[in-house]
């Protein structure tokens, strides 16, 4: 197969070779543009030692290098009529052989025959016929021509890196479903004994960076069989009946090599509602669709063939393609807990150099939320800052900024502000700190600072103190309080609000719609749900309607407006009670740019502000150790 492939390369190559050795032999080297006049010249001032014609090219060859023409002492010119120019300067010619100035001269009107001109024009005749030959019979046979290719599926197969189970981290249940897959496949007999029958498909399910892939991956290091692997997106091609080819060819490759399994990555790509495209039944990917489901359920069989696939939006994909005896089972994939997170650290830790202060369970304890992927990144950006800095060891302070960094972005002191816009950041950042403080269900606060990170101003940092899976109304509604005490304080303290407050006005009030439309949480509503909490799917909610009437919707946005309000006026109620408070934060971030969570505490608390301390994420968990 590799031949076949090498050879259309080798004889590109032997024609380009061939052509350019004709270019060449014909048209020789590069020709100095002398005119007529020029040429004359060259003679009556007695420049010339020797020349000769051949055809309508003359070749000069000076006495001394002339710097009018480059320096040089051999001319290649042109002549339109050599004989003209022979019988013009006859007479010159012989004069100066006489005296020696011209050494030799000769007139030779037709070249003689070369056999190699008449070898150039056969041999790249010849190539192109010997080109014209090959790709005609790869055409008839179906082999090396993209062409005829076209419809077959671009699988991988196997795993080049050689992830195991124990390489993943963090998923244990997930790990023990895709473990009985890999145990049936291995030893089908103890199964069948029994009666039981081999899933047909396993659907990964989870948000961006849970790990879905890695776990397919681990699979295939598992599995002492065939893995084919692909893509959803390289099924969908321009021309009609593409996809629907691939699909078939995927799965006559996975029975070829039977007992196999099929890992189908983002599968929503071709796995959408039908119906939700513009071309009716006859779209090209409801027909890849509709092929697929035929190969994983329909009147073929495909004995000891597992489709894997992974998606993070399983609320688009078909009806038809969830269902038992298609995909058998949803495997949900989410962030991991604590323990989970600490394995995942200690897991992306492998040939990294740690310091001993560095305490990766601390560290697992304060990423509440933190998917595997962004504990790969953040391991990842620490390593990279304690390198740039020289450093063999990874310290506990490069996790603290590779941190800062991830979840707001670089600082950029070097940034030219106003006196006027940094006594704004200072307030709106005052005003959410100590509305926080006043709300017993939100977190503490560990840093507040006035120097600009990423597209933010300024920053309030607080960290969750543990994994909260459900949270209350209470919760939420303070949760909202605090994020209008920016807004809240600008209003109060400045006379007049700046646009700085958009994202936090914009989390509340999806909050705040959260709770009345979808949780339930209105008294006004009652406890019904208005709202799926999907994202919007145009091929689906497009043709459909809202399953309430205008005057709910009217209710729902009055009841939203109602909630916001009275979290409002609570957080205004807060700072104006603490407008000594306010002031005081206002000032010491005036004067320092930054204020710990210690600090805080002492200014909130009446104590005399203590020294600043480098500031961790981390500090708020050492008290739980």
């Amino acid at each position: 197969m590799r031949k076949r492939r090498l050879l259309p390369v080798v004889l590109y190559i032997l024609g380009l070779v061939l052509l350019f050795g004709w270019i060449t032999s014909m048209f020789g080297g590069k020709k100095d543009n002398l005119s007529y006049t020029q040429i004359k010249e060259l003679f009556e001032n007695a420049q010339v030692k020797s020349f000769v014609v051949e055809e309508q090219t003359i070749y000069l060859e000076l006495h001394e290098p002339s710097e009018k023409y480059s320096g040089k002492t051999d001319l290649i010119c042109e002549l339109a009529n050599p004989e003209f120019f022979r019988m013009e300067m006859q007479e010159t010619f012989d004069r100066q052989s006489k005296s020696g100035v011209l050494k030799t001269y000769a007139f030779r009107p037709e070249s003689g025959f070369s056999a190699f001109e008449l070898i150039w024009p056969l041999l790249i005749v010849g190539g192109v016929l010997l080109l014209l030959w090959f790709f005609a019979m790869s055409k008839l046979s179906g082999g090396g021509n993209p062409a005829a290719n076209f419809g077959k599926a671009r699988t991988t197969l196997g795993s080049n890196d050689n992830v195991t189970f124990a390489d993943v981290a963090g998923a244990d249940e997930e790990k023990e479903e895709l473990r009985e897959i890999v145990d049936f496949l291995r030893n089908p007999g103890k199964f069948k004994e029994i009666g039981a029958k081999i899933p047909h498909g396993l659907l990964l399910v989870g948000p961006p960076g849970t790990g879905k892939t890695l776990l397919a991956r681990a699979v295939a290091g598992e599995a002492k069989v065939q893995f084919l692997s692909i893509s959803g997106s390289d099924f969908v091609e321009l021309y009609v009946g593409v996809g629907a080819s691939r699909v078939r060819d995927l799965f006559e490759q996975a029975k070829k090599v039977a007992p196999a399994i099929v890992f189908i990555d983002e599968i929503d790509a071709v796995g959408r509602k039908r119906g939700s495209g513009l071309g009716g039944g006859h779209d090209e990917k409801e027909q890849t669709l509709n092929q697929l489901l035929v190969e994983m359920d329909g009147f073929t069989r495909n004995e000891g063939v597992i489709v894997l696939a992974a998606t993070n939006r399983p609320d688009i994909l078909d009806p038809a393609l969830l269902r038992p005896g298609r995909f058998d089972r949803q495997i949900h994939v989410g962030a991991p807990d604590v323990k989970g997170r600490e394995e995942i650290l200690k897991v992306h830790a492998k040939g990294k150099r740690l310091d001993e202060s560095v305490d990766l369970r601390l560290v697992a304890r304060s990423t509440v939320g933190f998917t595997g992927a962004d504990l790969s990144n953040l391991m990842n950006e620490a390593a990279i800052r304690a390198a740039c800095d020289n450093r063999k060891l990874l310290t506990m302070e490069d996790l603290n900024e590779a941190m800062m960094k991830i979840m707001a972005g670089p600082e950029k002191r070097s940034r030219v502000r106003q006196r006027k816009d940094l006594k704004e950041t200072a307030i709106h950042e005052a005003g959410h700190a100590i509305a926080m403080y006043h709300l017993p269900t939100q977190d503490p606060v560990l840093q507040i600072t006035i120097i600009p990170r990423g597209q933010s101003l300024g920053a309030t940092w607080h960290v969750p103190r543990d994994d909260s899976f459900n949270p209350t109304r209470n919760q939420m509604y303070e949760e909202i309080v605090g994020l209008l005490g920016g807004r809240v304080a600008e209003a109060l303290f400045l006379g007049d609000i700046s646009v700085g407050a958009s994202n936090d006005i914009d989390r509340a009030t999806k909050l705040a719609r959260d709770m009345v439309a979808r949780f339930g949480m209105c008294e006004e509503l009652g406890t019904v749900s208005y709202l799926d909490g999907g994202e919007v799917f145009i091929g689906r909610d497009y043709q459909t309607t809202k399953g309430y009437s205008e005057k709910v919707a009217a209710t729902i946005d009055d009841q939203v407006k109602l909630l916001v309000d009275k979290a409002y006026a609570q957080c205004a109620q807060i700072l104006k009670d603490n407008e000594d408070k306010v002031m005081a934060v206002t000032d010491f971030l005036l004067e320092h740019e930054t204020m710990t969570g210690a600090q805080f505490a002492d200014c909130m608390e009446g104590r005399e502000i203590g020294e600043a301390t480098k500031v961790s994420l981390f500090e708020s968990h050492k008290e739980d150790e």
